[in-house]
């Protein structure tokens, strides 16, 4: 392990090891670079017998000395040296000054002896000839072996590079189809998570705790001949805590907990999904119990053959076959609980879905009031309080909040309130936060002239009044005209929180919708974007009342929702050309009747929206408080309240 030291801050830095790979790879390039660019002594001349023969005339050759019978290596005199360098051959330009300055190769020693004589004779001066036998210096081995060396070391620094980089967590590429599982240490307190870390949802933890039940006492479960569920499918929204409560099942279980993605198994390589698989469910058998969880399952469980001309994916079909048999197929994973989660169940396999593989499907939705207090009281823990703060208030303004967005309104608020210099987060902290998640960042630089400014406070009016004045709208607690992200204007409601929805509940909130834009028409005459996020959300709704939910007369109790999610409706609608034109008469019909409804709810009081909308020219920011001090109180208080907003963005 490397030590670590304190710098003058007294910070903690690490000591780190020198590399020894680092070392070799400056010692390589050192003796390369010496090698090629080093100062080296001058070469000797290559020539042959006929050179070196008129040299032996003209008395300028000393010795002579055969090497391995193969070589000739031409010693010249120091006199003869100094005359070839000077006579202006660039040949000779060069020529050593020490050793032997030619050299030249020799078919045989029997033929060049012969020639020596002969030239000898002739020579003014005498010429020794010498024989010996060299064995290749080790430079010289080394400077012939250094490329191949090179080469190798870079092939095996390679091959590693690919072994971290593919193949799994075990590393190598041969290793490629083993599964990239991620095994969490229970017995690490830092990293376990029990039940008692999971607030809400109090209903999967029940269908879930015979799960953890089986895995403390399989013994009473097998004396009555019962089998626990081989698998369990987590579905829900996203961040509602699929994977924290796998997680928590693997904790109070006391058991190895293998994790890994659906996108894991999917590889550019074929048939690497199903060995992945192949190899997962044995690395489960082996630690048996155990529980696997894989996390967005959807990725490689999609139903086969849906739109096979369009997204075919053998790959990914060979990936889910393997599952599907490692799951319910001849072999026995007994030990092995499959724990799988998803916010797109609809499209997943049928097979996948049978008794036997995922044998029960687990609702985790978004949070009710009560729990969403329970979420909040996990999330604060770690905050400094405003000791006055409630906490059942914080749960009230969030509906709709899954757990993530809770955890995130919980950082937003400290954050903001760390930004302020403040020494403990406060309610008004958390209601920036929920107003910053959902609206975005305010932007009070905005350049918005007088008249639109005042256009932007007449539609805002008009949604604050309707909603407040009709018996099912939801009431209003705040109004603003500072822009937010893209919204130029916002309204925030106090929606009863409730499982059905009448069609009277449902008209009033489409005419408090759309009363912004009836404002504008009344006071000033004309139209403007303004209402694009309030036409868009109408018009959904109001195809779902009459497509989804049979809330018209002339179409009847139809219903053409699809919640398997197995037909191609993106392609071919499920009724007529004829029942489509009925369709959008309906919707125009319904819409022109709540529109009418707010025409005549703003006409009737005309003066308090007035009233609203110069008070919002003034303070930008309405409460409760004001509306009910100009409209009087309203005539019915839901029973359980929280927030929720309207916002109109400008038309892109």
């Amino acid at each position: 392990m490397a030590k670590k030291g304190t710098n003058k801050r007294g910070n903690m830095i690490p000591n780190l090891r020198p590399n020894m790979m680092w070392f070799w790879t400056v010692v390589f390039f050192a003796i390369m670079g010496f090698a090629l660019f080093g100062e080296q002594a001058a070469s000797p001349l290559k020539s042959d017998w006929s050179e070196v023969d008129g040299l032996i005339a003209q008395g300028k050759v000393s010795k002579i000395e055969i090497v391995n019978r193969d070589k000739a290596l031409v010693y010249l005199t120091p006199a003869a040296i100094e005359e070839l360098s000077k006579n202006g051959e660039s040949r000779y330009a060069n020529i050593p000054s020490q050793g032997h300055q030619f050299e030249f190769q020799i078919g045989s020693v029997e033929t060049f002896r012969r020639d020596f004589d002969q030239a000898v004779a002739l020579s003014p001066s005498t010429v020794a000839l010498t024989y010996d036998n060299h064995r290749q210096d080790w430079v010289d081995m080394l400077m012939s072996w250094l490329p191949w060396i090179f080469f190798i070391v870079l092939w095996i620094f390679l091959m590693r590079g690919f072994g971290r980089s593919g193949g799994g967590a075990g590393g190598g590429i041969m290793n490629v189809g083993k599964a990239r599982a991620q095994e969490f240490d229970q017995d690490d307190p830092n990293r376990k998570v029990t039940f008692k870390d999971v607030a809400g949802l109090e209903e999967a933890k029940v269908e879930i705790m015979e799960i953890v039940d089986f895995l403390k006492n399989a013994g009473k479960y097998r004396e009555l001949g019962a089998k626990i569920p081989k698998g369990a499918l987590l579905v829900g929204p996203p961040g509602t805590g699929k994977t924290l409560l796998a997680k928590a099942v693997a904790g109070e279980a006391n058991v190895p907990f293998l994790s890994i993605s659906g996108s894991d198994f999917v590889e550019m390589f074929v048939g690497v999904g199903a060995s992945r698989v192949r190899d997962l469910f044995e690395q489960a058998k082996q630690k048996a119990p155990c529980i696997v969880f894989i996390d967005e399952i959807d990725a490689i469980g999609r139903a086969r053959g849906r739109n096979a001309g369009f997204s075919g994916n053998d790959e990914r079909e060979n990936t889910l076959n393997q599952l599907l048999t490692e799951m319910d197929g001849f072999q026995t994973n007994a030990g092995v609980i499959v724990l799988a989660a998803t916010n797109r169940a609809d499209i997943l396999d049928k097979a996948l879905m049978r008794a036997g593989r995922f044998d029960r499907q687990i609702e985790v939705g978004l949070p009710e009031i009560h729990e969403r207090k329970q979420i909040f009281d996990v999330h604060l823990r770690k905050l400094k309080l405003d000791p006055d703060l409630d906490r059942e208030f914080l749960a009230k303004q969030t509906p709709g909040f899954s757990g993530a967005d809770i955890a995130n309104v919980c950082n937003e608020a400290a954050l903001i309130a760390a930004r302020h210099n403040k020494k403990y987060v406060s309610k008004e902290d958390f209601l920036a936060a929920v107003d910053r998640i959902i609206g975005g960042l305010e932007k009070k630089n905005k350049v918005i002239s007088d008249s639109e400014k005042r256009t932007i406070a007449f539609h805002e009016a008009g949604h604050a009044t309707v909603s407040w004045l009709l018996k099912n709208a939801n009431p209003l607690i705040k109004v603003t005209i500072i822009p937010r992200g893209k919204a130029l204007g916002a309204a925030w409601y106090l929606p009863e929180e409730r499982q059905i929805t009448t069609k009277e509940q449902w008209m009033d909130e489409i005419a408090s919708t759309l009363a912004g834009r009836v404002s504008e028409q009344i006071f000033f005459g004309h139209l403007s974007t303004g209402a694009l996020n309030d036409l868009e959300r109408v018009t959904k709704q109001v195809y779902a009342m009459v497509a989804y939910y049979g809330m018209s007369e002339n179409i009847g109790n139809i219903s053409y929702y699809d919640s398997t999610g197995q037909s191609d409706m993106a392609f071919t609608k499920p009724y007529s050309e004829r029942t489509a034109q009925q369709i959008d008469d309906e919707v125009k019909r319904i819409i022109s009747e709540a529109y009418a409804m707010a025409e005549q709810t703003i006409l009737a009081n005309k003066d308090g929206l007035t009233a609203l909308a110069e008070l919002l020219l003034e303070r930008e920011v309405v409460f409760t408080e004001d509306v009910e001090r100009i409209f009087g109180k309203r005539n019915t208080e839901p029973t359980e309240q929280s927030a929720s907003e309207d916002v109109n963005p400008v038309e892109a």
